[in-house]
């Protein structure tokens, strides 16, 4: 969480890569030349090094505001996770922005993106500016036989898989380069791209620190088996060919990787006594220290003094909170986004059933203890459960799963940004990777349920003797939601583009949920990369 490790990029560095808004039609404009002649400049690769990891949770150079990366883009919303939830959580059944004119907002909360969508936009060009970054760190740090050099050299390159393996994931098809070079990018297929990190990604595991022995923050070989793991289980909507084996094989690679395991036990504030679950504990302000440290298997690390951006953790805090809500669940913050971000009845109904009462109150045990599950982490006093009306705040239960709060009672850094680290991976991924990998291929089992109890045991909820496919989808939701991942799953159950059976409110634009076309269950390309570079095409139906 204290990003004290991740420093300033020097001079030098700073010049090469505040290109702005990378076009991968050609980064030959990276080579700057120094504007004072007698200037020598040399880049640090410790700071670039740095840079590469902070990419996931900073904007630029100067804080939240100034020297921005993307320059092109509004910067409080241009940092690579913000930018990824608003695609993978607002084109679901899981949340919705009251904000709904903001610009690019309606394209994503109403599955009607096109082209020209500032998100869409700014994700796939993050996603070439870390690309672009790899790539120049790859081609000037030459492995000099150390092991130090080696490991940073793997994670940088999985840092690039990975950025590849979200565009082919949002995009399907993209451009591609290795090098930071004047050369157009080549246009890639989605198998192209997945035979790529499928090779990467194996090339980095055996490559990378052994489980644990990396520093906190830092990747190491489980995550590239964590990664795997996911692009198996996503292989029948990535290539047309289903590998739930290789899902399973990758998933109890993670599982019983020996340092990385589920957090079981939960805390008291010494200060307040308010009782911590041990789910809550992932997400609160020292989940680097509290338990929930060993569960991240890749944490994105914030500090509200070292580390400031509108995005990541910054982002989903500040914007579920209001100063009311916080009187009873205080969010650690100064609440000054006023709970822009609520939750969709259809995520309510996950946990409760349809047609089924929730509570309304602002107590967190008497919502989970209705839903008999720890993850149910709902504020719903004041507020309806369905949004009938877009542009009403009393519409939409709240969240209360993210919190700049330390279950030790110790103080934050800050309470306007957060020191909370965003779990990126956690191994909770790998249990239901197997559990779905394992009953689409052989229907249910008891390693599927005895994993699938293990989440649901360690949020108190009850342990069933078999588990169905659709019982999947729906721990899917119930573990990982509002974590940024749930448009993915619904494509992979064909709940999302293209069918009408499965509704969500304004869903398609419709305040009752409408079917959308199936084309968009891909992003377009930006406009301004295909009239730049000739060798992409555009995805169809755009």
């Amino acid at each position: 969480m204290k990003l004290n490790k991740i420093k300033s990029m020097l001079a030098a560095a700073s010049l090469l890569f505040a290109a702005g808004a990378v076009s991968t039609s050609c980064v030959g404009d990276l080579n700057v030349d120094p504007i004072n002649p007698q200037q020598t400049m040399e880049a640090d690769y410790d700071a670039l090094f740095n840079k590469i990891y902070a990419s996931f949770a900073l904007t630029g150079q100067t804080g939240p505001d100034g020297n921005k990366d993307l320059t092109s883009f509004d910067e409080g919303q241009s940092d690579f996770y913000r930018m990824f939830w608003y695609m993978n959580e607002f084109t679901t059944d899981e949340a919705h922005w009251i904000w709904a004119t903001d610009a690019g907002v309606p394209d994503v909360l109403h599955n009607t993106y096109g082209a020209t969508n500032d998100f869409s936009m700014g994700l796939y060009y993050r996603c070439y500016f870390t690309i672009t970054l790899c790539n120049f760190y790859l081609d000037q740090v030459a492995d000099d036989g150390t092991e130090e050099t080696a490991h940073r050299r793997a994670e940088v390159r999985f840092i690039r898989a990975l950025n590849y393996y979200y565009l082919m994931d949002n995009y399907g098809n993209a451009a591609f380069i290795e090098h930071v070079s004047s050369e157009k990018a080549a246009y890639y297929t989605r198998q192209q791209l997945f035979t790529y990190v499928e090779n990467e990604l194996k090339t980095c595991e055996n490559e990378l620190a052994e489980a644990g022995k990396n520093s906190y923050g830092r990747v190491d070989k489980v995550a590239a088996q964590n990664l795997l793991a996911r692009l198996y289980l996503n292989a029948e909507t990535y290539t047309g060919t289903a590998q739930w084996q290789n899902a399973m094989d990758y998933a109890e690679k993670v599982i019983n990787n020996g340092y990385y395991h589920l957090n079981t036990t939960g805390a008291t504030n010494p200060v307040t006594g308010e009782v911590y679950s041990a789910y809550q504990m992932l997400f609160l302000a020292d989940n680097d220290t509290n338990g929930a440290q060993f569960e991240n298997i890749f944490p994105v690390m914030f500090d509200g003094i070292k580390t400031q951006s509108h995005g990541g953790m910054n982002f989903l805090i500040l914007s579920c909170y209001s100063s009311t809500m916080s009187e009873t669940v205080p969010s650690g913050t100064d609440n000054s986004w006023g709970k822009c971000t609520r939750v969709r009845g259809k995520l309510i109904d996950t946990f409760f059933g349809e047609n089924v009462e929730a509570p309304e109150t602002d107590n967190v045990k008497t919502m989970t203890d209705a839903a008999k599950d720890d993850r149910a982490l709902f504020y719903s006093k004041g507020f309806t459960r369905y949004i009938t009306d877009e542009s009403e705040k009393e519409m939409g239960y709240s969240c209360v799963k993210f919190r700049n709060v330390r279950s030790d009672g110790k103080g934050t850094s800050a309470l306007v940004k957060v020191d909370t680290d965003l779990p990126f991976m956690r191994i909770a991924e790998a249990y239901l990777t197997y559990a779905e990998a394992s009953i689409r291929k052989d229907g249910p089992n008891a390693n599927a349920t005895k994993y699938i109890n293990a989440l649901r045991s360690r949020a108190n909820a009850t342990e069933e003797p078999t588990y169905t496919i659709d019982d999947v989808i729906k721990e899917w939701s119930k573990e990982f939601w509002f974590e940024g991942r749930r448009r993915m799953d619904l494509i992979r159950f064909g709940m999302y583009g293209g069918q009408s059976k499965y509704k969500w409110e304004f869903m398609g634009g419709n305040a009752s949920g409408a079917q959308f076309p199936a084309y968009r269950n891909l992003y377009p390309l930006p406009d301004n990369d295909l009239t730049n570079n000739e060798n992409l095409k555009q995805n169809e139906g755009y």
